[in-house]
């Protein structure tokens, strides 16, 4: 059975998280205090007992979401199950590439730190919205922006009937009248206000490639889908210059779908909280078998559906 692991990013984050998995299982423990030791950061405390504000802080969020899925790998590990593929939306990204071996732990942990920092750091004000256009061929909705005036942009391509527009105030809402206009069943206005994955984060992205100019990374051993084109990370690829653009280019989760499912893979394995990227499967994949990993009880769900096959 080909398994592919997806690691959910920032908005999937809840106080109190996945805090039975972390409660049973001393593996998903170490991870948590390895992680809190290199930060110098309470994770498990900041996954469990900050407040909903604290959590939602972007240099929180991050953090605990990749320690979060990464303590479940270790998990999963210990029951002998590894994917043979993984990928992750935007900040999932990082923890697939921690997964696959192409950044090792400790580094990982201190760049995911670091990205969140940098990305909290930039004061957006009230000047953006971000918004979800349902039920819309892509190519439509990247014509309808361009005819919109001021800043709006594709960000976030979901999957093949779900895409999220980014920009300032107006224009997204003069592209969201558009947008129904031309046949959209929904858009529906997100609760961030960041231009994520568009070009108002460049100076944010030059910071991100400044700190990890040095950065050493390895041959992975287990493939991983770049946001950006749906295509491996390869041994010889500059991720220096790949992870710095990751944060100004739209993400391609549309592409990744049809890449995995071209990979033929057999079950698709959500690690981390959140049912996000199950959700986007199931939409582009009517067929797919998919599992999100949350809970003590869906780990064992997964353990005896690979034990049977």
């Amino acid at each position: 059975m080909k398994i592919a692991f997806l690691f959910p990013g920032q908005g999937t984050q809840a106080p109190g998280m996945c805090k039975d998995i972390y409660d049973k299982y001393t593996q998903a423990q170490e991870v948590y205090k390895k992680a809190s030791d290199i930060i110098g950061v309470d994770v498990a405390k900041l996954c469990f007992s900050s407040s909903a504000e604290e959590l939602n802080l972007t240099a929180n969020t991050q953090i605990s979401i990749l320690i979060t899925s990464l303590a479940i790998c270790k998990v999963l590990e210990n029951y002998g199950i590894k994917p043979d593929i993984c990928t992750g939306l935007s900040l999932g990204e990082y923890t697939a590439l921690i997964e696959g071996g192409y950044i090792g732990f400790d580094n990982g942990v201190k760049l995911v730190k670091n990205r969140g920092d940098i990305m909290q750091s930039c004061d957006f004000g009230d000047e953006y919205k971000m918004a979800a256009v349902i039920g819309l061929e892509s190519s439509k909705i990247e014509e309808i922006c361009k005819k919109v005036d001021g800043f709006v942009v594709p960000a976030n391509y979901n999957y093949s009937m779900q895409t999220v527009i980014s920009g300032y105030k107006d224009s997204v809402s003069k592209a969201s009248d558009l947008l129904k206009q031309a046949g959209a069943k929904r858009v529906i206005e997100l609760n961030t206000a960041g231009p994520f994955h568009t070009e108002k984060l460049k100076d944010a992205s030059e910071k991100l490639k400044n700190y990890i100019h040095n950065e050493e990374f390895k041959k992975g051993d287990i493939e991983v889908l770049k946001n950006i084109d749906a295509t491996p990370y390869k041994e010889d690829d500059d991720f220096r210059s790949i992870l710095s653009a990751h944060m100004i280019n739209p993400v391609r989760m549309d592409k990744i779908i049809d890449k995995l499912n071209n990979e033929n893979v057999d079950l698709y394995v959500e690690v981390g909280p959140g049912h996000t990227l199950s959700g986007f499967v199931k939409k582009q994949l009517k067929n797919a078998n998919v599992i999100n990993i949350d809970s003590v009880e869906a780990i064992e769900k997964l353990v005896d559906l690979v034990k049977e096959n």
